[in-house]
């Protein structure tokens, strides 16, 4: 087993805090740094199911994407969800952290998963977030295809990298792609910055009807690929990035991607 400050160093390395946004929560949430920990469980969100499938398979610490504390609290009260997921996390002793926004803009993190299983090439900075020594960080990326697709070609191709049973799309006419603007999770507020920086569609989540009109109307197609399809993709990542930085510490440590969680929205047809 490791300590539980062993696994924050490592996901330290992995997404620096200094690249969340200023209202962000990552770190560890729940537990001490002082725990032992011998099995993790990484997930995308630390629901009711996430727990339940923490506890039954022995889980001591859950590394999730979405902070499970994420506004302030004034109550911890059981008989409500959250109240009720931290007194049964804090009574099996299951620590959890969370990586949230650090990790959509770290190299190797949520974007470059996202532009990878797109095939995207070329990558370049999105929207930038700091520029320091000449290093510079951003959320979401910009890359190009090997070659132009049709729009209705790519969005199948979204769709099924992903394994989504579904995409929407907001097709500007008859315009080919080649440059595209990814962002993981909710985008929509970034829609202007990839018309600007001259993308042909613009893949993320989580996108209201106004502002698939609005990407339309100055020329871009826009992908709606789900706020969970373009995220679930970094899991398996993430826990590589986690085996291999911990592969040199002293202790045993088994690192499993969940097998409960899905997306909360269903497709009715």
């Amino acid at each position: 087993m490791l300590s539980c400050q062993l696994i924050m160093n490592a996901l330290e390395r992995i997404a620096p805090r200094r690249l969340a946004e200023d209202w962000d929560n990552p770190g560890l949430l729940v537990g001490s740094y002082a725990q032992k920990v011998g099995r993790i469980l990484v997930a995308l969100d630390v629901d009711d199911r996430v727990t339940e499938e923490a506890i039954a398979r022995g889980a001591d610490m859950i590394v999730a994407h979405h902070p499970a504390i994420f506004r302030g609290m004034k109550q911890l009260r059981t008989d409500l969800p959250l109240g009720k997921r931290l007194a049964a996390l804090l009574t099996h002793g299951i620590a959890v952290a969370a990586a949230h926004t650090n990790l959509d803009v770290a190299h190797g993190g949520v974007n470059d998963v996202l532009a990878a299983h797109l095939g995207l090439e070329k990558l370049s900075s999105f929207v930038i977030s700091s520029q320091e020594d000449g290093v510079t960080e951003s959320l979401g990326r910009m890359g190009v295809l090997p070659a132009p697709l049709a729009i209705e070609d790519f969005a199948r191709t979204v769709k099924e990298r992903l394994g989504v049973s579904h995409v929407r799309l907001a097709a500007a006419a008859a315009r080919p792609v080649r440059r595209v603007a990814v962002c993981g999770g909710a985008g929509a507020e970034f829609i202007d910055n990839a018309v600007r920086l001259g993308a042909d569609v613009y893949v993320t989540g989580d996108v209201k009807y106004h502002d698939a009109q609005r990407a339309v109307e100055q020329g871009m197609h826009i992908i709606d690929a789900g706020h969970f399809g373009t995220e679930a993709p970094v899991l398996p990542v993430l826990a590589e990035q986690l085996r291999a930085e911990l592969a040199s510490e002293h202790g045993e440590i088994e690192i499993f991607v969940t097998d409960t969680q899905r997306d909360v929205f269903d497709v009715i047809i």
